[in-house]
């Protein structure tokens, strides 16, 4: 057996536990009686070196109380109909990524991107449990608090556990945020809501769903912030911007009949 290399009490980080990238941050919480609970599971081609290495961690399979997807990312959810075949154990997530799921819509969970060759099969999976804001998730004794964080995707979750944030794709270490689309269901209004809510909380560390676990810094949160109330006024992200006023800017320098300076 493997000794465990927890990040804190009762959460161990997988990549972080092999020393090496096998998949996005994969987090096993798990309780003294080794009840466990996984948050995401990455690709398909990454499972079978999951839950080997759960194995050897000695966590027994039959202790698993579910799955849950922070969102309906196939980099972060294409594995879920595998484990929870191996595990035989039950699914969490927000209801509409629910949708996504257990339809296996290759288009709304990026598995699928013509443009640029991206060509993954997304298999349905059904979703027993359907959890939004204020809900609880029981791990034997722990409890983690479900948080409904839009913007990077309509149905993104984040979990709080004492003062810890499983906080998905919301923000990373380097300030930047999960990919902001309009066919994803992106919404960069709901974005800064989300990050605000993060930002005035009193959460200490932040355990994203890629990359390092960081404290949470709350200029580090107002710089993102601030970038990101720019896109809101840009052409940069077309749809998702809520304004351009270059153009309204251009408007009334044509009524003017004014040239180039």
């Amino acid at each position: 057996m493997l000794p465990r290399t927890p990040l804190f009490p009762h959460v161990i980080e997988l990549n972080h536990q092999a020393r090496q990238r096998i998949t996005c941050s994969v987090y096993l919480i798990y309780d003294d009686q080794n009840h466990w609970a996984l948050m995401d599971i990455g690709y398909e081609d990454a499972v079978d070196d999951v839950l080997e290495l759960i194995r050897q961690l000695d966590f027994p399979f039959s202790k698993c109380v579910g799955l849950i997807a922070s969102h309906a990312d196939v980099d972060h959810i294409q594995g879920l109909a595998k484990a929870k075949q191996v595990l035989k154990t039950s699914i969490y997530c927000h209801p509409k990524a629910a949708v996504h799921l257990e339809s296996g819509d290759r288009i709304a969970t990026f598995a699928a991107i013509e443009a640029q060759g991206i060509d993954l099969e997304m298999p349905k999976v059904e979703i027993e449990h359907r959890v939004d804001e204020g809900d609880t998730i029981q791990v034997g004794d722990l409890l983690l608090e479900v948080w409904h964080t839009p913007g990077h995707t309509d149905g993104q979750l984040s979990l709080r556990m004492g003062n810890l944030l499983f906080s998905g794709d919301n923000i990373f270490r380097d300030g930047s945020v999960g990919a902001i689309d309009a066919h994803h269901g992106s919404s960069i209004p709901d974005f800064i809501k989300s990050l605000k809510r993060i930002q005035e909380s009193n959460v200490e560390w932040l355990l994203p769903s890629h990359g390092p676990v960081f404290r949470k810094d709350n200029a580090h949160i107002q710089k993102t912030i601030d970038r990101l109330e720019t896109y809101l006024h840009m052409a940069d992200f077309g749809t998702c911007a809520i304004d351009w006023p270059l153009m309204d800017a251009w408007e009334k320098e044509l009524l003017e009949g004014k040239g180039p300076e």
